[in-house]
């Protein structure tokens, strides 16, 4: 505490003089008519009283936990400080603090005659500055001058050295009693006291020193505690004095000793005990995560800070929402499951590190809710700096992994021939729609240059010899065969295919994209290749829905929220509807079982180009889908089951030339067939539920049943040139 200036040591004993006086002539009074004259003014007092003080507002840090309730993520705050009931603080620390601060607190009615003649001996003897302040009475300056309802010039107020804010303290504390119990008053002077070390109420110092909970303070700690709030800074023996702190705990163990609280002999026992201090940082934010894991949860809570400040439940405004978190208390169950965290973040981390240029943005996603169960990508995510020339690694706080901000995303090739198969199905078509599909496919929409035929576009196959020929949308998707599928998207009409997409949640943040979906989506015939931006959540989520049989939920990364108060609020319930019929998403899990080396319902797949996620998962019913775009500039896969869908892209997010190269798409595939197996790891297996026949049609030929192959390469969408001019809205 600062020394007393010779002005403010003069005011504290005119003030106090002058209240001892106020009180001795109140007291004078004959005693009916003062019953009765307090009682009237306590009841007109109280109705006048603050809101604050009525019903407590003072800021509180929300904590995030992991989806099993228990793992704590981080916490957010502008005050550390979280409200605990007078149960859930050791007895000592109560004794200690009435001892510390206000001896005769069970004896007063929020004002003490005695006290403030003792004040006013020692201001006048010892120049000492005391106030006579009840506990009361601190409390009601604590919550005016924290009040986040009040302005700036009103919190300054509950604190300025005036009679009438001495007398305005007294009326308060006078109504407090009156309608309060002691234990209240007492239970809410220790959630808002400071404590020092920027420590607010009595649940934060015990973690902010002793890294425990108020319950399981010892004698000797709870009296250290309550010697700081005189002087919090100066006492503080992290920041401040530790000898001083030891001094002053002294005098709180004497004064319990004078209380009565404890023996003699306790005192000298605790006295005796050496300094001992447990500090603990209370983390604070996305870039502060509990434990240091910043770079395996940093992405995730992000992504829930940028859905809260969406949601309306949490105030009007983008800062109120911010502040809501900040200030309100909040115990949020987020749906990041840790095993499964902690393998995709393993997995990414394994393709390419941190300082790698290059990323794998991976997202895993509940079918059926919604939820998000792993966002990882291998960067650090932290506000620090880097190097001349390296934006976005090694750290980096933009949305790698669900877009926004500036981040379109990347395009993920022929994960994309899912929408197009989707939008085929449900206009009438069967999984048995054949087409003998050519090496090139000249196509309606106009071109120009190299790779073009008389004029128009015509995509290639990237393997020919193992992809060209009659195929069905079992092997054209296994196999991937562009000009299969860009030949079904003329069918069937572009614009139905970008409709799909965007049903099954994918979001065009790139502004080209979204100016094509809306204005060209009829000529958008390179759209089944997956030519627009995308990322791992949306990609995830689009298949997710799939697995859930046609019902789209929109991403969530809460399970419950509850206030302060203990009341859960109505948020985190998933929010999904039927986007697709049963049967047509039925139809389309069991050719996307073809690609990952796994036989259809109907015995109809025969290769698939990522055969190696079935032996990952020894078998477990799973489906899913490769993407290479252009020169394999970025490699994808996104895989599923009935529990999980995952999605991962290996991108350059800083430089769309720089390409990843064809051979990482194996390992891509590996991460994410492994992240699958982490989550559905001791659950129970299930299958997928066949299409009926009428979408399955009848085959025109014999399939070849020979066990699935893999081609050469999975790079499966060369366009070179042509594809980049298509990008560019250049219309048939």
């Amino acid at each position: 505490m600062a020394t007393p200036t010779p002005l403010s040591r003069l005011f504290t004993v005119v003030l106090t003089g002058v209240l001892a006086g106020l009180v001795l002539a109140v007291a004078a009074l004959p005693g009916n008519l003062l019953l009765g004259f307090a009682a009237k003014a306590a009841l007109g007092n109280y109705a006048a009283l603050p809101d604050a003080l009525r019903t407590p507002a003072t800021p509180q840090r929300s904590y995030l936990y992991a989806n099993d309730g228990k793992t704590l993520i981080t916490t957010f705050y502008d005050v550390n400080r979280t409200d605990v009931a007078l149960t859930e603080i050791a007895p000592v620390m109560r004794q200690a603090i009435v001892a510390a601060e206000d001896r005769r607190f069970y004896d007063h009615g929020g004002v003490d005659l005695r006290g403030m003649m003792r004040a006013v001996v020692s201001n006048v003897t010892e120049g000492s500055g005391q106030g006579g302040s009840t506990l009361t009475m601190q409390y009601v300056r604590n919550v005016l001058k924290t009040d986040p309802n009040r302005t700036a010039a009103e919190r300054a107020a509950a604190t300025e050295p005036t009679i009438g804010r001495k007398l305005q303290e007294i009326r308060y504390a006078n109504a407090l009693e009156q309608r309060l119990g002691k234990d209240e008053i007492l239970n809410r002077y220790l959630n808002i006291a400071y404590f020092g070390s920027g420590a607010y109420g009595v649940a934060a110092a015990s973690q902010r020193y002793f890294s425990k909970a108020p319950a399981d303070l010892t004698l000797a700690e709870a009296a250290l505690l309550a010697g700081l709030v005189q002087s919090p800074e100066a006492y503080s023996p992290i920041d401040g004095d530790a000898d001083a702190a030891l001094e002053r705990r002294g005098y709180v163990l004497d004064s319990m000793v004078e209380t009565g609280a404890i023996t003699a002999e306790q005192a000298a026992e605790a006295r005796a005990e050496k300094l001992t201090l447990d500090p603990s940082e209370q983390a604070n934010g996305c870039a502060a995560t509990a434990g240091g894991r910043d770079d395996e949860w940093g992405f995730f809570c992000d992504y829930l800070r940028r859905w809260w400040v969406a949601q309306p439940e949490f105030g009007d405004t983008v800062q109120e929402r911010e502040q809501a978190l900040r200030r309100g208390g909040y115990t949020v169950v987020t749906t990041l499951d840790p095993q499964i965290q902690a393998t995709a973040q393993r997995q990414a981390t394994g393709i390419y590190g941190y300082d790698n240029p290059r990323a794998v943005p991976i997202a895993a996603v509940e079918p059926g809710t919604g939820r998000v169960l792993a966002m990882a990508v291998n960067r650090h995510y932290s506000l620090d700096g880097n190097p001349d020339g390296q934006v976005n690694y090694p750290n980096t706080v933009n949305p790698l992994i669900s877009g926004g901000a500036g981040v379109a995303g990347y395009q993920a090739g022929s994960t994309f021939k899912l929408f197009t198969m989707l939008a085929a199905l449900e206009s009438g078509r069967t999984l048995s729609t054949g087409f003998d599909a050519p090496s090139r496919l000249p196509t309606r929409y106009a071109a120009e240059g190299e790779g073009s035929c008389d004029g128009r576009w015509c995509p290639a196959n990237a393997n020919p010899e193992w992809m060209d020929g009659y195929r069905m949308m079992w092997d054209g998707f296994g196999r991937s065969v562009n000009t299969y599928f860009v030949w079904l998207a003329e069918q069937v009409g572009p614009e139905k295919v970008v409709e799909m997409a965007q049903r099954l949640g994918i979001t065009f943040r790139a502004e080209s994209d979204a100016d094509f979906a809306e204005n060209d989506a009829a000529d958008w015939g390179a759209f089944t290749l997956g030519v627009a931006a995308t990322t791992p959540l949306d990609l995830a989520n689009a298949y997710a829905t799939v697995a859930a049989e046609g019902t789209y939920c929109a991403p969530l990364p809460v399970v419950s929220v509850t206030g302060p108060d203990g009341q859960r609020l109505p948020v985190g319930d998933p929010d999904c509807r039927e986007v697709l019929d049963a049967d047509v998403a039925r139809a389309a899990t069991d050719a996307a079982r073809c690609p990952v080396g796994q036989q259809s319902a109907f015995g109809q797949c025969n290769g698939g180009t990522a055969t190696a996620v079935n032996r990952i998962l020894d078998g477990r019913p799973v489906a899913g889908k490769t993407g290479s775009s252009d020169q394999a500039a970025t490699e994808s896969f996104v895989g599923y089951t009935p529990q999980v869908a995952v999605a991962g892209i290996a991108a350059n997010p800083d430089d769309p030339t720089d390409h990843v190269g064809a051979a990482v798409q194996a390992r891509v595939i590996d991460a994410v067939a492994r992240i699958i197996a982490t989550a559905v790891e001791g659950q129970p297996e299930q299958s997928f539920t066949p299409p009926t026949r009428e979408l399955v049609g009848d085959p025109r030929r014999p399939v070849d049943r020979d066990p699935p192959t893999e081609p050469r390469r999975t790079d499966d969408d060369p366009l070179s040139d042509l594809r980049r001019w298509f990008q560019n809205r250049t219309r048939g």
